[in-house]
């Protein structure tokens, strides 16, 4: 099946918001809109959005900050960036949605789902970050990004952070994709961090009603997504110790595969 894949903007309340949409020629399923990690965009979702959306329309946001979406006036919460989601959805129409998240954006998801509970049937979310008050002070000690330098230090400090942060399959070339979209949030890439180790995922995902599938993948989050087990009220946890860094880059197919899988009630 033939599916167009276009990129747009659409008012929110930080600005334009850019979009990727992924449309096939038949829709015979519910949206799915997709929210990415921090501090990158929603081109991690290129290769997914095609194989998804090849029964139903795909959205990808970039994130206000990141991407070539605007940044917001100040540092937000999640709760802000999922507003933002929200003056894009509300102009995708009144039908059902399914709702992809990954790292941060499964807490943007999570409050998606809280504020439209009528409209978000489900929530498929690789890595749910579920911090910690010592981890959070320990980030909140750590300065990130690095400063800016005339002679190149922190391009080549985060070059080597994307480096030890991947997937052993992933390419050299992927991995630049990947580093050039880091560095465009400046000194203001901290901010989806900082809004996903302040979230209360502990307070906000049990109120969750949606079914819940979470993939814990082998990645940073790996040792601290499974404290979302036991909040997850309706749903359950999965580990798939091969996708790790990188998923969306690595496996798109596999990935979009189960997603579907679960959308449908497979």
């Amino acid at each position: 099946m033939s599916v167009s894949v276009r990129r747009s903007y659409v008012d929110s309340r930080f600005g334009q918001l850019h979009v990727t949409t992924a449309r096939p020629t038949s829709v015979v399923r519910p949206s799915v809109v997709c929210f990415h990690h921090s501090p990158h965009s929603a081109e991690v979702y290129r290769d997914f959005l095609p194989v998804l959306a090849e029964d139903r329309v795909v959205y990808a946001p970039d994130t206000p900050g990141f991407g070539m979406s605007d940044f917001p006036p100040r540092a937000p919460e999640v709760a802000d960036y999922a507003a933002a989601m929200l003056d894009l959805i509300d102009r995708t129409g009144s039908g059902p949605l399914d709702l992809v998240g990954y790292h941060t954006g499964s807490l943007i998801a999570i409050e998606v789902a809280l504020a439209r509970p009528q409209r978000v049937r489900r929530l498929f979310l690789v890595c749910i970050p579920v911090i910690h008050d010592a981890e959070r002070r320990a980030f909140e000690a750590t300065p990130w990004p690095p400063p800016i330098s005339e002679d190149g230090a922190h391009v080549m400090t985060e070059w080597q952070r994307s480096v030890t942060w991947r997937h052993p399959k992933m390419t050299t070339a992927q991995i630049a994709e990947s580093f050039a979209r880091k560095l465009r949030g400046g000194d203001r890439a901290a901010w989806g961090g900082r809004a996903a180790f302040r979230y209360p995922t502990a307070e906000r995902l049990p109120r969750v009603t949606q079914e819940v599938l979470c993939i814990n993948t082998k990645d940073d989050m790996y040792e601290i997504t499974p404290r979302a087990a036991p909040l997850i009220k309706n749903g359950r946890m999965i580990e798939i110790e091969d996708w790790g860094f990188g998923v969306f880059y690595v496996y798109p197919r596999e990935v979009a595969e189960k997603a579907r899988a679960f959308f449908d009630g497979s």
